[in-house]
This record gives structure tokens, sequence and C-alpha cells, in this order.
């Protein structure tokens, strides 16, 4: 250990209690950094993943059609034939849905980072059900090209895929609409489009959590769509599942330039939720760091203090040689010390805290679902608490270390001779 270190310790049991304090505050405010970016990232991530396992990474929808504008030159009495006219691009135009599926799919899906496609055919319904009538919306698939791009298999909460898949006369529906109206599988359930009525019989039961696609959204074949909604060709949207979900905007803007359909990321969708999402982890971060900032003032203060206490012992180190960088160093020891402790306990009580809130129970439904708090784990979060800590306290500690450093061995032999 060498000798500034060792007067570092000295000084700092000097003063206990004090920097007790600066040291709670610090590893409190790691461990409370750790647990708020843990719970809020955590959330998001379960919300994205909610998305792209409901809705996929890209949605390929309807045909792009450039709009013109024409403009004509102005004429005179003298030259009343020289005019002409000159069309530019001004915007584009989307228009109907996407009416030769097989071969946007076929484009779509030389892409190399494209996983698998879908095709899906939506329309509107009236669901009758226990002599009560809902809207709702067909969600025509083929069931394994959906499986693929999509998290319905982990979505089945009764029932089961192979049941659906036996006949086109079967269908799945969620747990709201089969809890609201105490429906099981094997139920008949009606569906009327226009003035067609059609019984179904319930093979499964899913549930997404999320409450807008639950109120209303019924899975049947593809061929049975087709049949109900009247649209023998054509697709609603392809549905794009990705390797790299992250790259969906590029990708997005590649397929929307090479198919001239419209193609949706799910950044582009969720925008508003990812917004919030982000606005949260980076309040609670701000909020937090106010703690950390605290204690940084706490140990400048318990620094000045020992600068002040500690003058005669500055003097004599001075004179038995001491540079100004060596007492400098003293006093930085003695904030890097109290800084690494506390962030190595922040790091033991912000994971035990981060553990013990995934074990309690909550139920949330609307925007996804799950019955527990949901965090994310990562390595990130604690370095990032821990480069705050130290960034806050070493500056905090920076000016009594400097302050000490340039004291006088002769004034203050002086000052306390008088």
């Amino acid at each position: 250990m060498s000798t500034n270190l060792t007067i570092a310790l000295r000084f700092l049991l000097s003063r206990r209690k004090s920097m007790l304090m600066s040291l709670t505050g610090i590893t409190f405010g790691v461990a409370f950094f750790i647990l708020t970016q843990a719970q809020t990232s955590g959330f998001e991530s379960f919300f994205i993943r909610t998305i792209l396992g409901t809705n996929g990474a890209i949605r390929v929808r309807e045909r792009i059609q450039d709009t013109l504008r024409s403009m004509e030159l102005s004429t005179t009495p003298a030259t009343p034939h020289q005019s002409f006219r000159i069309s530019h691009q001004e915007g584009k135009r989307y228009i109907g849905e996407v009416a030769q599926p097989a071969q946007i799919t076929q484009a779509i899906e030389e892409f190399s980072n494209v996983r698998a496609t879908s095709q899906v055919l939506t329309g509107s319904t009236q669901i009758k059900l226990r002599g009560q009538t809902r809207p709702g919306q067909i969600y025509g698939i083929e069931l394994d090209a959906h499986l693929a791009v999509s998290d319905l298999a982990n979505q089945v909460r009764e029932g089961n895929l192979q049941d659906f898949r036996k006949s086109p006369g079967n269908l799945m529906l969620s747990t709201y609409l089969a809890n609201r109206y105490d429906l099981s599988p094997g139920d008949k359930v009606t569906l009327q489009t226009g003035k067609t009525n059609r019984k179904f019989n319930i093979a499964a039961i899913y549930e997404t959590g999320v409450r807008d696609i639950d109120k209303v959204r019924v899975f049947v074949h593809l061929r049975t769509a087709r049949s109900l909604l009247n649209k023998p060709f054509g697709a609603t949207f392809i549905q794009v599942g990705l390797h790299d979900h992250q790259m969906a905007r590029t990708d997005a803007q590649h397929i929307q330039e090479v198919t001239r359909h419209h193609a949706s990321p799910w950044q582009k969708r969720e925008k508003v939720w990812l917004d919030v999402f982000r606005l949260l982890r980076v309040s609670s971060a701000l909020t937090v760091s106010i703690l950390l900032l605290i204690s940084g003032l706490g140990m400048f203060s318990v620094l000045a203090i020992i600068v002040m206490e500690k003058t005669r012992e500055i003097a004599i180190l001075r004179s038995m040689g001491y540079q100004r960088s060596d007492i400098s160093r003293i006093f930085l020891w003695q904030g890097f010390i109290v800084t690494s402790v506390g962030t190595l306990l922040g790091w033991i009580i912000g994971f035990l805290l981060t553990y013990g809130l995934t074990k309690i129970p909550i139920r949330i439904r609307g925007i996804f679902s799950t019955d527990h708090i949901v965090v994310h784990w990562s390595i990130s979060h604690y370095l990032l608490a821990a480069s705050i800590a130290y960034a806050l306290v070493m500056l905090a500690s920076y000016l009594p270390a400097r302050r000490a450093a340039y004291l006088e061995p002769a004034d203050i032999i002086r000052s306390t001779s008088g």
C-alpha cells in the first residue's frame, strides 16, 4: 500500500460518521439507479417484444402512386405557339391493398435480413356471442406462415393450434371476449359480414395483452376470410419478421423502394409509446442522479473540513518533501475510496432489489400482458451508475484536494504559532 493511500485512509477514519453518510448516499444512489433503469428498460423491452410478436417488425400494405403537378409556360400575343408543360413529382398517394401478394412476398424474401413473411387479409365483421352483437375484425392468416412472423404460438391460453389447423370452420378468439361471454374451446360463435352469417367453432383462445387487439381480433383461415369478405385475391398487408429488428427502418425503406408498396417499421408505428418509455428512463435516471449529486456535495463538505482540520499535518508533509501533487492525491484518494466502496455496495444492493422486484406479483393488461414486474438485466446499468457516481464525487473531491495542495507550509506554521 502506498504512503499516500495510507495517509488518505487515516484522514478518512478521522471523520467516520461524516464519511459514512456520504458512503450511504452513494450506495443507495447507485442501487436505485440500477433498479429504476432495470425496471423502465425492462418494460420497454417487453413492450417491444409484444409488438414484434403481435404486429411484426414491418408491415407492407398500400401501393404507392406518384402524384404529378403540371406547369404551363405563359405566352404572349407575339408568341402564341411557344408554350409547353412541365410535370414533376410532387408527392405520393397510397391506394388500394396488396394486389399481388405472392409476387410482393417473393421480392421481400430476397432481403437477407427478412426471416419470414405472412399474408394477412382483414375486414370488419359482427361477432354474435350469446345473443349479443359486437364489432370485430376478421384476421385471415395462413397459420404456418403467421407463426413464423409472430408469437401467436405462445399467446394461446386454451385449446391448441392443431385444432385450429384441422378445419376452415375453426377460429381463434381472445381471452377478453371469452371471459366476457363465458366461452371455451368447442363453443360456437357466429360471424356476420354483410348479409352473410356463418357459424364457427372456437378452436383456441389467445391473449396478446394489447387491449385494442384482444377486444376485436378474430383469427380465421385465409381462404375462409376471402370467402367471408368476398375478396378472392389480394391481401390487406404483408407482415414481415426480421432477424435483426433494429434494422427495421432501413429494411422498410429498401422494401418500399423495391416493391412500391408502403412499408411501415415497428419504430414508426409505435413511436408515441417508445418516446414515453424513453422519457421515463431519462427522467428516472436524472431523479436518482440527484441523490448521487447530494452525496458528492456531502463529500465536498467532509473533505473541506478535513483540509481545515489537517492543516498542521499538511504543513508537516510539505516540510518532509511532499509535493503539491502528493497532497492532492491524498484527498483524491479519499473520494476514490468512498466512491469505490459505495459503488460496490450499490451494485450488490441494486442486484438484490432488482431480483426482489421480479417476485412482486402484478397484473398488467393494456399495451402488453404480464403478471409480474418485468426487468431488463444489463451490465450497462451497473457501469453507467458507477460512471455517474465517480464523475460527481471525484469532481466534488477535486476542489478540496486542490485547496489542500496549495497550502503553504510557512503560512500554516505562522498561523498556528500565533
